[in-house]
């Protein structure tokens, strides 16, 4: 026991299959040793997760609020909607997934190509000559959101494309460390600047919450309650590095700003770059949104009417499916690696996407303007708590359907300051980064060719979006759908950095060792099931057997052929 584990072979298991929750429980101190104990547990990670989703959610929606010229008061409206649609999707994924504990939400990978489309559609002409000469002239100017249901529309049917087809396993299959090193490592800086604006809000509040995550998750994580107190020896500390950290100083920031020695901010003064043309919608302050009228109930409905499904709108749903699946794959492995199962296999991947494409179709159909994808900062938090259940993400996902259809209780939830919501991120962000990192180990890193191709693959897919961030009208084909296209791809980071760490990896000759794929390495890593043994497999099979809906289907004729069979774990050993 050398930093408070307790393991027995040097490996965590969690409770992330269908088989009862003793079944893979032999975490570390005993964490989650029996049901009751999960149950115990599930409340506070509820909270921590819905805190921790609520981070992103605010970052993102303060971000599209500011292309949608939304009026004020319809951020918390907005935030209830997209709570609903994650918590929604979530629970899809967590019966018809991919049997990992994750949870869904808007992410900056979706965001960037609704940013590129709401952008056309603001800055198109809406006159066919000279306005004044005649109304006829003057043309309908299409409805932002309408066109965002659609994208989010088309980035369902694309990632349920990819899954059930089984297209994205097979990219998976040759998919090995150097691919996936870089691509967490950019997932994990993708937000560094969104994170430090957050924080500006108030460094000293933010450092403060840093301080907490830090000393609490790290310094006292092997802290055990006194047996005297005739309570689960469970890590305390470790469990409640992200929920106490936030609630104590959210407390301390309510008492300093009623007595009128803190002024916070909201995310419209922190993005005044953001700001469109019309400046008669005035930027409301945070101690203002107090004063909206905001129901108690309310379903969250389409209220600007069908999804709108243009070409421009598809071209941009393309990449943001693209980019999104990029990311999804990333957390699966990430997850994984932080519950110390193993890797999940092409089959679980297929069924991952697949629900949450399924997830994204029935989000923008019932209204949402952003498709949905596995949360990063979610799964991060699961590095600090070490553990992690499906049964939580469940349960999770109820309590963001209730939030959802509440108004009024999500208000509280924007009311948290953003310095803190900074800080969680700054942190949990910091798991991917390390989590990369850590893949390198497996290579041969010294090589001429692994520093070349991960030097490039990084370095470009920084460089470009932030050189077409800036030139906007570099791009201009004569065709809106193209341009939205390309310029969806060429600002769009974890794809670039996956697109080109996929093909450096695959096109430049180089040996299995020095690509970190030969079968001595990926049986010590438990990267794939080279030569692991009918035991790895059965390993395998235990965790990612498919749903148990899912495995009612199978039973069915038309299932068992392809495009199908590709969710599905064969008994012959069908695996990464």
């Amino acid at each position: 026991m050398d930093d408070g584990s307790s393991l027995t072979d040097g490996r965590r298991y969690h409770h992330v299959s269908n088989l009862p929750p003793e079944t893979f429980l032999r975490g570390q101190e005993g964490l989650l040793a029996n049901p009751a104990s999960i149950y115990d547990q599930s409340t506070e990670a509820q909270l921590r997760q819905v805190f921790v989703q609520c981070s992103l959610l605010i970052l993102v929606l303060g971000v599209l609020q500011q292309h949608l010229l939304l009026q004020d008061g319809e951020r918390e409206r907005l935030l209830c909607s997209m709570l609903f649609y994650s918590g929604l999707s979530t629970l899809i994924q967590s019966c018809l997934g991919t049997c990992l504990p994750l949870v869904q939400a808007p992410s900056l990978e979706i965001l960037i190509p609704a940013i590129v489309l709401t952008a056309q559609i603001v800055t198109e002409p809406a006159c066919r000559g000279h306005c004044e000469e005649s109304e006829e002239d003057i043309l309908p100017r299409a409805n932002p959101v309408r066109e965002l249901q659609g994208m989010t529309v088309m980035v369902g049917m694309v990632q349920l494309v990819l899954g059930v087809t089984g297209l994205s396993g097979v990219v998976l299959r040759h998919c090995g460390p150097l691919v996936i090193a870089p691509l967490l490592c950019l997932l994990g800086f993708s937000i560094y600047r969104e994170a430090a604006l957050l924080c500006s809000d108030h460094w000293a509040i933010a450092a403060l919450t840093v301080i907490l995550l830090v000393f609490l998750s790290q310094h006292l994580r092997s802290y055990m309650l006194p047996a005297c107190l005739s309570m689960p020896q469970l890590p305390v500390c470790r469990m409640l590095s992200v929920l106490l950290p936030l609630m104590s100083v959210w407390a301390l920031c309510e008492v300093l700003e009623s007595f009128g020695v803190l002024r916070l901010r909201s995310v419209s003064e922190l993005l005044p770059a953001l700001k469109t043309s019309n400046t008669s919608l005035p930027v409301p302050l945070r101690s203002d949104l107090t004063s909206f009228t905001v129901p108690w109930l309310s379903l969250p409905l389409a209220e600007a009417g069908l999804p709108l499904l243009s070409v421009r709108g598809m071209a941009a749903g393309v990449v943001a499916a693209l980019s999104s699946s990029v990311s999804s794959v990333g957390m699966y492995v990430l997850t994984a690696r932080l519950l110390g199962v193993p890797p999940p296999p092409a089959a679980a991947c297929n069924r991952g996407l697949g629900a949450q494409g399924l997830g994204s179709v029935v989000a923008g159909l019932m209204g949402a303007p952003l498709g949905l994808s596995s949360s990063v900062p979610n799964t991060c938090t699961l590095g600090l708590s070490q553990s992690g259940s499906r049964w939580t993400v469940q349960l999770t996902a109820i309590l963001g359907l209730a939030l959802g259809v509440s108004p009024r209780l999500t208000q509280v939830i924007t009311s948290v300051p953003l310095a803190i919501y900074g800080a969680v991120l700054s942190v949990t962000y910091t798991i991917a980064v390390a989590t990369g990192v850590r893949y390198f180990q497996f290579t041969h890193i010294d090589s001429g060719r692994n520093i070349f191709n991960i030097g490039l693959a990084v370095f470009m897919s920084l460089v470009l979006p932030h050189w077409f961030r800036m030139q906007t009208l570099f791009i201009d084909t004569g065709m809106v759908s193209v341009d939205v296209l390309l310029h969806s791809l060429l600002t769009s980071p974890v794809l670039l950095v996956g697109i080109l760490a996929f093909l450096l990896d695959n096109t430049v000759s180089g040996s299995s060792s020095e690509r970190g794929l030969d079968s001595a390495e990926m049986e010590k890593t438990g990267w794939t099931s080279v030569d692991s043994g009918p035991g790895y497999h059965r390993e395998v099979v235990l965790i990612y057997e498919s749903p148990y809906l899912l495995r009612r289907l199978w039973h069915l004729p038309w299932f068992r052929t392809t495009p199908f069979s590709a969710c599905r774990i064969t008994d012959d050993g069908d695996i990464l």
